[in-house]
């Protein structure tokens, strides 16, 4: 029988997941969801923070990509997730590096993929998996990472075209999301987690900038809609965050990425609802979902 609740991520590189989404990803597999995660790249331009593994960076044997395969199905299994692809298959877009690197212009670099033509690969599988909740990136991919704003344009695309009858009748039956979010990070939670860091001697990710209001991921309180807590999952996405083990270490709660700065492990996940209607608030202070299916039926 499919499960009623059925929630698809889609995210730009292996670990992104676990960072922005492990927790609910968990909670929603615990609960009995259908939990999808659809990854556009390899990851192969990231850092390697394991010195052993350091002959797979792109300027080596460039194997990184075929590791990071390895290191997201360990994330998923810690998560519970059954179900987890690659855009197009594994390797059909390349990770594109950071703004303004040589990678950017790799043939196969996700950035350069026209956005139609991957969306339809991300169409096949919202018109298959037929969520109810799409989870993605803003319009800056977060925070100006060039896969993370193509992730956004062909997760929003691929939203559009599924519920098109017009658009690919081998892609199988329309499908009409009913909720879209974005991943997001409240100011006030970041300004906790910089306190929460300065009262164990940490240093703060961010010190180089003048203000909590330049963190480019962090949005203001009143943008945000939902915040989904899973304290029960907590062990499972730390446990997921060290699958990655090339690209984050993780000591107690905190982990860092190539930065070597720490940021808090958090089993409070955020969101802003940016299509379909916004469901009753939860409990707590804030006038916040605190379920990304609040207010769906079926």
């Amino acid at each position: 029988m499919t499960p009623s609740r059925r929630l698809l991520l889609v995210h730009a590189h292996p670990d992104d997941e676990t960072i922005n989404n492990g927790a609910t990803m968990a909670r929603y597999v615990a609960e009995g969801a259908h939990v999808t995660l659809l990854t556009c790249t390899l990851g192969e331009e990231g850092e390697v923070l394991v010195p052993d593994l350091a002959q797979l960076a792109p300027d080596h044997a460039d194997q990184l990509g075929g590791y990071r395969i390895s290191e997201l199905a360990g994330a998923m299994a810690a998560l519970g997730v059954a179900d987890w692809r690659f855009l197009g298959g594994a390797g059909r877009y390349r990770d594109s590096g950071m703004m303004g690197t040589a990678a950017n212009g790799h043939p196969r670099a996700f950035w350069n993929a026209e956005v139609d033509d991957a969306a339809a690969h991300a169409v096949a599988v919202v018109r298959e998996v037929r969520p109810q909740v799409v989870v993605t990136y803003d319009d800056n991919g977060g925070y100006g990472h060039p896969d993370h704003i193509q992730a956004h344009r062909v997760a929003m695309r691929a939203v559009e075209l599924a519920a098109d009858p017009g658009f690919g009748p081998d892609f199988g039956a329309p499908w009409d999301v009913a909720k879209v979010y974005w991943c997001c990070m409240p100011r006030s939670v970041m300004r906790q987690g910089i306190e929460a860091m300065a009262a164990l001697g940490e240093a703060s990710p961010f010190a180089g900038l003048g203000d909590i209001d330049e963190v480019p991921f962090a949005v203001s309180d009143d943008l945000v809609t939902a915040a989904v807590d899973s304290p029960g999952q907590a062990g499972a996405k730390e446990a997921a965050m060290r699958a990655h083990r090339t690209q984050m270490t993780v000591d107690g709660p905190f982990f860092a990425l190539s930065n070597n700065l720490g940021q808090q492990v958090l089993a409070t996940e955020y969101y802003r609802l940016v299509r379909g209607q916004r469901g009753p608030a939860g409990p707590g202070p804030a006038d916040w979902e605190d379920d990304l299916f609040a207010g769906l039926t079926g």
